[in-house]
């Protein structure tokens, strides 16, 4: 199959903005973008820079736009994009080279929201137990892997960076519903910040960006209510 790459570059030693690159290449409809990517890097042009590691989505390093859309590089195929195919780094975070972006404010926000377990109690000579039910209301945002897509989708985050945005919130839920977790108080305080939680304009962009398929803007709105029964 004859594909067409343009791929958004910038290197910071030789480039002063963005440039448009253009790769032409035979490959297999099955392969993956970030298949053709290496094959790019491999074969045409080793200068490009990109991030990758597990190539499974799951360590969430080679999330970019592809087509215009937030996407992981190792899930999506050649196939189900055609012939003429756009690649670009994930928007509104610094651009270091090429399609590698400047994680520091992403993890910045994501580390305010104190996302590790909070109880004091003295341990229990097991596990903390915990039922299926009281699990499953908190089940699908543990499984978000970091990658930035859903937070760099975000119209609000586009136009303020200090919004604390989609993945900080998605894994303050993860602890704030953990029936075993002591920390809810402070991390409903840092969510009820005037650039916390209420920044959420409920745009659905973060959803549908998510390649772990977590219902993000439903867990925004879980935080935005148990703000306000905090407050009964």
């Amino acid at each position: 199959m004859d594909i067409t790459v343009k791929i958004k570059r910038f290197d910071p030693d030789t480039d002063t903005k963005p440039r448009w690159e253009q790769y032409d290449l035979d490959v297999d409809p099955n392969e993956r973008i970030l298949d053709v990517l290496n094959d790019i890097k491999w074969e045409l042009s080793g200068s490009l820079a990109f991030r990758r590691s597990c190539a499974h989505g799951v360590c969430g390093s080679d999330a970019m736009r592809i087509n215009g859309v937030n996407r992981l590089a190792c899930k999506v195929l050649v196939k189900d994009l055609g012939n003429k195919i756009t690649v670009e780094p994930l928007g509104s975070l610094p651009v270091l080279k090429d399609l590698i972006v400047d994680m520091e404010p992403f993890f910045d926000s994501y580390k305010s929201v104190l996302p590790y377990f909070i109880n004091d109690d003295m341990p229990p000579s097991t596990e903390r137990l915990q039922s299926p039910e009281d699990r499953e209301v908190f089940d699908a945002t543990t499984k978000c892997i970091l990658c930035a897509a859903c937070t760099s989708s975000c119209p609000v985050f586009w136009t303020n960076g200090r919004y604390v945005g989609p993945a900080a919130i998605v894994n303050a839920h993860r602890f704030i519903f953990d029936s075993r977790d002591h920390g809810t108080a402070q991390r409903l305080q840092i969510m009820n910040d005037h650039n916390g939680v209420w920044r959420c304009r409920t745009a659905y962009n973060c959803t549908e960006a998510c390649p772990r398929g977590i219902p993000i803007t439903e867990a925004i709105e879980q935080v935005k209510r148990a703000i306000l029964w905090q407050r009964a």
